[in-house]
């Protein structure tokens, strides 16, 4: 009987995957009696720094603002036509909205795609941006693999 079983992305895969910018989720750390605060968004990914990029928006009220300084953990998830991919970051946000403009961690920003969504009820214009890069402490992916047994 044929069955799936799980095998970690090598580095180039795990790049290919990723590419320079998608989607996923970032969940932010709460306290232990709180659910994380998660929320979809879109990333930018250089693969040669390992880093990653989003502009988060911080409409009134989002709740962002309260949990932005707290550790996270970002999800990457997709099927492809090799079968299920995923990968998982953590670690802290750096904030470079107010960064230096010739600083390693802002052209970084430049070598990455960020996909732009209009979610909001107001035009993008009228919503607060700010920029963020995630230097994982630890990065890992796997994907699925079909097994004999």
């Amino acid at each position: 009987m044929e069955g799936l079983r799980w095998v970690q992305l090598g580095d180039s895969e795990l790049d290919e995957f990723l590419g320079t910018g998608g989607t996923g989720v970032l969940s932010f750390s709460t306290d232990a009696s709180e659910p994380p605060f998660s929320l979809p968004v879109s990333y930018g990914y250089d693969a040669g720094g390992g880093s990653f990029y989003f502009k988060l928006a911080f409409p009134p009220d989002s709740g962002k603002a309260d949990v932005v300084d707290s550790p996270v953990t970002f999800v990457v998830h997709a099927r492809t036509d090799r079968g299920w991919r995923s990968v998982v970051a953590t670690g802290e946000l750096e904030d470079l909205t107010d960064a230096d403009y010739d600083a390693t961690a802002v052209q970084g920003m430049w070598a990455v795609d960020i996909p732009k969504v209009d979610v909001f009820e107001r035009p993008p214009k009228e919503v607060p941006f700010r920029q963020f890069r995630l230097v994982p402490e630890r990065l890992t992916g796997r994907k699925e693999v079909a097994s004999d047994d």
